[in-house]
């Protein structure tokens, strides 16, 4: 360790004595605390606790500390705050230097110009030297126009210079991006702010203006207007002006004609009509929209004209004397058109004001086309044939159904069977929201029943609606009991003389009874005779008397009833009827007493 050098000495080598006998080399404490603070200390001890000398007060610094009283009691004098920074974002905020500039464009694909002049307009923002490029935007130039350059720092050189304000002038060129653009002029704002600068500002030059868009702007060739009417200032007179006109074409004279409404277009422009068809929902017909285009209709034709051939060539003003115009449609009127004549009964607003301004004419009322309907004719039915018809009405207590079948006749010409399936049936003058629906109440003999426009007259019933009537005698009207009774009269009448009388009109029927006779006293011990009934009833679910052969024949079998049995054979020949069916009610009266 090198030693402190002795006074006066320089610090060279052989000028400087180790000290064998110092044993302690640690260096001196520079930190320490003071109320908790951290302060530096300046070493007033070298390495190993020798006085340092070069950091002692010296005589005139003691001298100087003894003369600065105030300085020490009452501190140094506080300076005064320096002026506050400001960056260049806040103090340029909104500070936009504004250049009007224009670039020369070339035109290789056009015979009318070679070049082409585009004004733009140049700003400068200060706050970070961004440069943006915007050109006006000139309507129909069929140019895209607007922002040529967005805001972004210019690169002015290859060595990655960019443009700063102080190299923007008045006269001058400046490159961006392989385009030259020449600053004529700036703004108010931007030349005050480059003269306080200090830049001298080179004097404004005019706007160079585009050859094209000049030679745009000289006024049009005028033209002689001939002295005939001129169509050109008709059409743009009266563009987009039509006149409405409601019409009918009332075809009813003929057969299957009809009154249908049109709307008749007379447009201004060019003298031209168009008729559209007016159509109502579920009209059954098709939705066409004209029934004639948009032509010119002619009024009056000359005479070798009358046989021209319309169909496949346009007429001519040479074919015609005289064409429709708008006098020629009045409300109230009829006229004809391509053999159809239209009576005008009413017109839009429009069309007032200008038959009121043109014509002259005020007194154009709607007129009402409307036809009263004929009172509905109350339907009955013409056919004399449905007198002898006879049908079995069947009422479901359980849904409040009714079913009619009418049993097959032969030779009737009129197909029997299924008549009305099972269905609620509507009382009549009844409404759709409130229907009113036949009930038990109603079906007694000598009722009448309308079903869908068909009345029937309810002649006889079964033993079980007579029983059912006499337990709910309280549901019945007077009329109704009165009825039964009448009914039950004459049943109890002695019935030989109807069945005298019956087999005397109709042979048919004396061998029937006889046939039935024979089978009573040959098969009177069959078993089986109560439960016959009851089971041809089960799968006759509509009352009607007859079931179909494939289930007479089952339901015969099922029972063993002897139908191999020649009498039986005969009988069931007998009860039989058109389309396979059989009547089973003649059939089990052969087999009860």
């Amino acid at each position: 360790m090198v030693s402190n050098p002795v006074h006066g000495l320089p610090l060279l080598p052989g000028m400087s004595f180790k000290d064998f006998t110092k044993t302690a080399f640690h260096r001196s404490q520079t930190l320490g605390y003071r109320n908790g603070y951290a302060i530096v200390r300046c070493p007033t001890v070298g390495i190993g606790g020798d006085r340092l000398q070069f950091n002692q007060l010296s005589q005139a610094e003691l001298h100087e500390l003894a003369n600065k009283a105030p300085v020490l009691t009452y501190g140094q004098p506080k300076q005064a705050p320096p002026a506050d920074f400001i960056p260049a974002h806040v103090a340029f905020d909104k500070k936009v230097l504004k250049f009007d500039a224009y670039f020369q464009e070339d035109v290789p694909m056009s015979t009318e110009e070679h070049y082409r002049i585009r004004q733009v307009n140049i700003y400068y923002y200060l706050e970070d030297d961004s440069m943006s490029v915007i050109e006006p935007v000139v309507e129909n130039s069929g140019i895209p126009q607007g922002k040529l350059i967005k805001r972004q720092r210019l690169a002015k050189n290859d060595r990655g210079d960019h443009y700063h304000w102080k190299d923007l002038n008045r006269g001058i060129n400046i490159t961006i991006y392989g385009k030259t653009f020449h600053i004529v002029d700036c703004d108010q704002f931007t030349q005050v702010f480059l003269e306080s600068q200090g830049i001298e500002l080179n004097p404004p030059e005019k706007m160079a203006l585009d050859p094209y868009t000049e030679l745009r702007k000289q006024p049009l060739r005028k033209y002689v207007t001939p002295s005939d009417f001129d169509q050109l200032k008709q059409f743009l007179t009266f563009d987009k002006q039509v006149l409405r006109f409601y019409a009918i074409w009332d075809d009813t004279d003929s057969m299957y004609g009809e009154c249908r409404t049109y709307i008749i277009h007379y447009y201004l422009m060019d003298d031209t009509v168009e008729i559209r068809e007016v159509h109502e929902r579920n009209d059954g017909r098709d939705p066409f929209p004209l029934l004639m285009n948009r032509q010119r209709i002619p009024k009056v034709l000359v005479e070798n004209a009358k046989n021209f051939p319309r169909c496949v060539l346009e007429i001519s003003d040479q074919e015609v004397l005289e064409w429709y115009t708008a006098k020629d449609f009045i409300v109230g009127k009829s006229l004809t058109i391509l053999g159809r004549t239209f009576f005008i009964y009413d017109c839009d607003p429009f069309t007032r004001r200008y038959y009121k301004d043109k014509f002259g004419i005020t007194d154009l009322p709607r007129i009402d086309v409307s036809k009263q309907e004929p009172p509905p004719v109350k339907q009955e039915s013409p056919i004399p044939e449905d007198k002898d018809r006879r049908f079995v009405f069947s009422y479901f207590l359980s849904t409040d159904m009714i079913s009619i079948f009418e049993p097959p006749v032969r030779n009737s010409g009129i197909i029997g069977g299924k008549y009305l399936g099972r269905t609620k049936v509507v009382k009549p003058n009844s409404t759709v929201d409130n229907p009113i629906y036949y009930g038990p109440s109603d079906f007694f003999i000598g009722a009448v029943i309308e079903v869908f426009g068909h009345r029937f007259i309810i002649l006889d019933t079964d033993e079980y609606v007579l029983k059912y009537m006499e337990s709910n005698a309280a549901q019945y009207s007077p009329e109704a009991l009165a009825s039964i009774q009448n009914h039950v009269r004459k049943r109890e009448a002695p019935a030989s003389e109807s069945e005298s009388k019956q087999t005397e009109k109709d042979p048919g029927v004396q061998e029937l009874e006889a046939l039935i006779d024979t089978i009573q006293k040959q098969l009177k011990d069959h078993s089986c005779k109560d439960n016959i009934r009851k089971a041809f009833q089960i799968y006759d679910k509509e009352a009607s008397g007859y079931v179909d052969r494939e289930m007479f024949f089952k339901i015969c079998e099922s029972l063993n009833i002897p139908i191999d049995d020649s009498l039986v054979k005969e009988l069931i020949r007998m009860c039989s009827h058109g389309e396979g069916k059989i009547n089973y009610y003649n059939f089990v009266r052969a087999f009860s007493n």
